[in-house]
């Protein structure tokens, strides 16, 4: 407020009490505590205005709050402190309004006749008549608004009262605004020290160059140091660092003092024995200095510690799950054993066969080349076939980590169905496949996916085994979804309840006598792993269907 406003002010309110003015001036710029220093302005005002009723509205947030209530009650002032939204049935919202978009005075010497404010829902349903709304003004900033009412007469806020109401007004403003601050700093501050005396978080203070002016005892703690240290110019943050973070620390030293500061990072720090820390740090240069910064570092020991046992637990848990799978193989290759000697032993009968007729062919006189070589071709045709059979034994049977390749799963399935192929004529199984030609590949491992079909195939004929009437029928088929590769292992044997088509993928759950209960569930993880699932459903009108899907390869 400049010098000639104040004294017109002083003019206007020359017929009001000046002395009472100045007193309750004195005590606003005085006062120290927000919810005292409201009352005072809400007294004063319903003293100074003859006014019934008072409102303070500030605003928090930019949101208008009625932050207290004045009444006058025969001889007393009453003030309740609140802090509620701003409502139609408290005050006319029209004035509020008006107030907070023009910064202006609303002087109304009676409302229910103002054109412009009697269709207010407050004023029709009150008969509001002198109706006085100030605003509150911090160097052009609206803080809040002092409103005042009468509702029984028109023209209580004569000017020379407005007058003064405006310079207690303005008073309170400043206060409260000063009070605000105050107060944020308090809650800022307290905050910083309680930061500051954190055993968790370390502080120190540098100057870009490297040298470490100020620490915390947390800090000091970190890295193994005595304040004496710190004193003495012992410690240079530049020296804390190990060499293969020096290069980005001078970058970012540089980084500090062109943005201000740094999004937190993690890096590890010397102690004085040696050993080192690792720590999540964070850093904010200070204003007034281009060279000097905050730096809050927190050790991550444990953090790091617990995420190379979780690493080392994971790694553990892999190895296991490979065992695992690799001894479910091995224990199906097993089962398949005498299904395996028939397929290796036939062909080999055929190579013994052909290998002595080849001879007698070539021994008569004259040798029949051509006959030989019919037998030859026999011995090699079979030679492959045992070939054939021993490398996908070999392959299903080796241990080692999972191999990601793109693959055809038709081709997958034929190899497998080809090797229990005994397996299934032993058990008086009917074998049918519809494998859809033109499938996408996948891209997954060969082996992993082939003991998925392995052990599917199995279980249906185990099912099947038990079976004394009807056909024993398994159908595998192959379809393409909108995105995945569907395969299906469909069986005629006693079928599933409904309560199990879950039940059966679970750890240790077994139909089987002699069995572990970990075949579905090893399958249903490396389908998972691929990023596919695996589900059974009840077959109709007999019989179970697993299904697994698989995602395709994605084409580049």
């Amino acid at each position: 407020m400049d010098g000639r406003r104040g004294a017109m002010i002083a003019a206007q309110i020359e017929h009001s009490d000046f002395q009472a003015v100045a007193q309750v001036s004195q005590a606003l710029s005085g006062e120290m505590v927000q919810e005292r220093l409201i009352g005072t302005l809400l007294r004063a005002a319903i003293e100074q205005s003859g006014a019934e009723r008072g409102l303070l509205v500030l605003w928090r947030s930019r949101e208008p709050r009625i932050a207290a209530e004045a009444t006058a009650r025969d001889d007393t002032i009453v003030v309740h402190l609140r802090d509620e939204a701003v409502a139609e049935s408290l005050l006319p919202e029209s004035v509020l309004n008006y107030v907070q978009r023009t910064r202006e005075s609303v002087v109304i010497d009676d409302a229910v006749t103002q054109a412009a404010f009697a269709a207010d829902p407050y004023v029709r349903q009150h008969k509001a008549r002198s109706i006085l709304c100030l605003p509150l003004l911090n160097q052009a900033e609206l803080v809040g608004a002092l409103f005042l009412e009468n509702h029984l007469a028109p023209g209580v806020f004569a000017p020379a009262r407005i007058a003064a109401l405006r310079l207690v007004s303005s008073l309170a403003s400043v206060a409260l605004e000063n009070l605000r601050l105050r107060g944020e700093l308090q809650k800022q501050g307290a905050e910083i020290r309680r930061l500051i005396d954190a055993n968790f978080i370390g502080i120190y203070i540098i100057d870009l160059g490297g040298r470490i002016i100020e620490a915390n005892d947390a800090f000091l703690g970190m890295v193994g140091y005595e304040r004496e240290d710190l004193v003495a110019g012992r410690m240079r943050w530049t020296d804390l660092t190990p060499p293969e973070w020096r290069i980005v620390e001078t970058e970012r030293a540089e980084k500090v003092k062109m943005t201000g500061s740094l999004q937190p990072f993690e890096k590890e720090y010397f102690r004085k024995d040696g050993s080192r820390v690792p720590v999540l740090v964070g850093v904010a240069r200070f204003e007034e200095s281009r060279n000097r910064a905050v730096v809050f570092a927190i050790d991550i020991t444990k953090r790091k510690r617990a995420e190379a046992q979780a690493m080392e637990s994971e790694r553990r848990f892999r190895d296991a799950q490979m065992e695992l799978a690799h001894a479910n193989r091995v224990g199906a290759i097993g089962q398949l054993s005498a299904s395996i000697g028939h397929e290796i032993s036939q062909p080999l009968s055929g190579v013994l066969t052909n290998a002595g007729a080849a001879s007698l062919w070539l021994k008569a006189e004259p040798p029949n080349i051509e006959k030989s070589l019919a037998a030859l071709a026999r011995i090699v045709r079979d030679g492959k076939r045992v070939s054939d059979v021993v490398s996908r034994i070999r392959a299903l049977i080796k241990k080692g980590p999972p191999q990601e390749d793109k693959l055809d799963i038709g081709e997958a399935i034929r190899e497998v169905v080809d090797l229990m192929r005994g397996e299934s004529a032993n058990n008086s199984v009917l074998v049918r496949t519809q494998l859809e030609d033109g499938l996408p590949l996948i891209e997954g491992d060969r082996v992993q996916l082939q003991q998925v079909i392995l052990n599917l195939t199995m279980n249906a004929v185990e099912a099947m085994s038990a079976i004394k009437e009807g056909p024993r029928e398994m159908l595998i088929t192959t379809a393409k979804t909108e995105t995945d590769v569907l395969v299906s292992v469909r069986d005629s044997g006693p079928g599933l309840d409904i309560a199990d088509v879950e039940r059966i993928f679970a750890p240790f759950y077994t139909t089987k006598p002699s069995g572990l209960g970990m075949g579905l569930s090893i399958c249903r993880s490396i389908i998972e792993a691929h990023g596919g699932k695996l589900w059974a459903v009840p077959g109709v009108p007999r019989g179970a269907v697993l299904q697994f899907q698989l995602p395709c390869c994605v084409t580049p």
